[in-house]
């Protein structure tokens, strides 16, 4: 069974759940166990979507972060405006 039917027939049985007339302590264990397996294959389907990515654009990972390099120019018109106070 795939990752993703197991997360369409946790929603089903989650959905249904109340209204089929369980006993309180079984629907606390069926909740946490559907919750923590939700968890699992959510996480394993992001991580192998985002291994995909990375293998279609050749193994370069790409990120929002960036640096800004300060040249020699720009630091020392710094320390004039320093200096000036």
């Amino acid at each position: 069974m795939s990752r993703e039917s197991i997360v369409f027939l946790l929603g089903i049985s989650t959905f249904l759940m109340p209204h089929l007339g369980v006993p309180e302590d079984f629907k606390v264990y069926f909740y946490t166990a559907a919750g923590i397996i939700c968890m699992v294959c959510g996480y394993t389907l992001r991580r192998r979507s985002y291994l995909r990515s990375v293998k279609e654009e050749n193994g370069e990972r790409h990120t929002d972060s960036f640096s800004e390099s300060v040249g020699a120019r720009d630091r020392s018109a710094g320390t004039s405006s320093l200096s000036n106070l």
